[in-house]
């Protein structure tokens, strides 16, 4: 009777110190929480568990600021961050997040370069002194790296050449999300036969299986594929941009759902643009594709009455019509932003606030970020020690106005016979939890 007594005493310090642990875990950063993982397998399992994950968000619920940054997916001689938000409270981050980008390699790296960003993961595409060539799906935060095998059937010289071929593109990566939490990933390369068809191939590599697979689909009709080198994640679909009539102008999205397609030519589907057929005269800049607070976003400039309007849409539907947009923002710049001047256009919207949009002021040289709902604008440049955001958070900026200088000819749309016109910026965003990457399935 006095043993089983003890062990009751003993299974209640237990429980007791465990509810303890818990309490003072959650209130912790999550860089503090990511480093206590490592401490012991029973400090492991409690903090990946739902119940410690529902507890420490119940409790941080009001803290809605996580760091992020503007990633460059396109010249390979700028910094890989442009621009960086960082020291939020949720994460307690005191650099940004291009700091952890960095990789001990058992030999010496030539080129690394981000390719595309989701859910808090990277995929990055790494070439050896020695040429040898390597992709990785990263979690930066928690420095995990997974080695992407190359396809059974393609050496790495094939590799090399397919990377040659202007109809192959490298760049894909979604997620699959339960709870806000990655549980799955794939990895897509793309091949067309030509610039103008209506074929895809992709060559898709899933976690859940540890193996490559092909799926070959057709469109409804032939599109130029001349900017599938960059896609936005968002939801475990693709989105591109692309052209049916000048391979220069993209007048469409095309998407594919890859972990709920129904394959044929329904699969991938076109969205045209809101403004397609519209305001071709008044409009600013090629269209181009973000993403914003849970949808895919597209902006624009235009010119009215002598002066500019900024208008933002955000993606509702994938149907086939200029009706699966909807208008969030329009707003003349002429009358309510004295100030801000004309030479300016932009570069992404904030990744959850809807009301904030980033644009580039070439007059000025700096980043001006525009809160559409109270018209009030911020200046920020690379001279400054230091940029604090809205949100208390730090912004850094980094070889901005050089890159901001060598994009802005391919984006200004009466210049559409000269240049290449891609997505030129990934959003690096953090997710609200720890995301390790998921583990192959057995």
């Amino acid at each position: 009777m006095e043993k089983k007594q003890k062990q009751i005493v003993v299974s209640q310090n237990r429980k007791t110190g465990e509810e303890a642990l818990v309490i003072i875990l959650a209130r912790l950063s999550l860089k503090s929480i990511a480093r206590f993982r490592s401490v012991c397998k029973e400090w492991k399992c409690l903090i990946d568990s739902d119940f410690f994950r529902d507890f420490y968000e119940s409790l941080n619920s009001s803290t809605s600021s996580v760091s992020w940054s503007i990633m460059n997916t396109k010249n390979k001689t700028f910094a890989l961050e442009i621009v960086g938000h960082h020291g939020c409270e949720r994460w307690g981050l005191t650099d940004s997040l291009g700091s952890f980008m960095r990789h001990k390699f058992e030999t010496q790296v030539r080129k690394t370069s981000v390719l595309t960003c989701t859910d808090g993961i990277v995929l990055l595409y790494t070439e050896t002194i020695e040429g040898s060539l390597m992709y990785h799906v990263v979690n930066p935060l928690l420095q995990q790296w997974f080695r992407i095998p190359l396809p059974p059937h393609l050496s790495a010289f094939d590799v090399v050449r397919l990377q040659e071929n202007k109809h192959f593109f490298d760049t894909g990566l979604v997620t699959k999300m339960e709870k806000g939490i990655v549980v799955g990933y794939k990895v897509v390369w793309t091949l067309v036969p030509r610039v103008l068809s209506s074929d895809l191939t992709f060559m898709i590599y899933s976690s859940e299986t540890g193996a490559w697979k092909t799926e070959n689909v057709r469109c409804v009709y032939a599109m130029f594929w001349c900017n599938l080198e960059y896609s936005v994640p968002h939801n475990g679909i693709l989105h591109w941009i692309s052209a049916s009539r000048n391979s220069m102008d993209p007048d469409y999205v095309v998407s594919y759902d890859f972990y709920n397609n129904v394959g044929g030519t329904d699969g991938c589907r076109l969205i045209p643009f809101p403004d397609y057929k519209t305001h071709e005269g008044t409009r600013c800049f090629r269209r181009t594709i973000t993403t914003s607070a849970g949808f895919v976003v597209y902006c624009n400039v235009f010119s009215y009455n002598g002066g500019r309007i900024i208008m933002i849409w955000r993606l509702v539907s994938r149907n086939r019509h200029p009706n699966s947009w909807q208008l969030s923002w329009r707003l003349d710049t002429n009358s309510s932003l004295i100030g801000l001047g004309a030479d300016f256009f932009p570069v992404v919207m904030h990744p959850f606030n809807s009301d904030i949009i980033y644009l580039w002021s070439r007059n000025k040289n700096g980043l001006v970020l525009l809160n559409l709902r109270t018209h009030k604008f911020t200046l920020h440049k690379e001279s400054s020690s230091e940029n604090k955001f809205m949100d208390g958070c730090t912004m850094s900026i980094s070889g901005c106005k050089e890159y901001m200088d060598s994009v802005y000819p391919c984006f200004f749309a009466k210049e559409l016979l000269g240049g290449d016109h891609n997505l030129y910026f990934s959003q690096y965003v953090l997710p609200r939890w720890l995301n390790p990457l998921p583990h192959l399935s057995s």
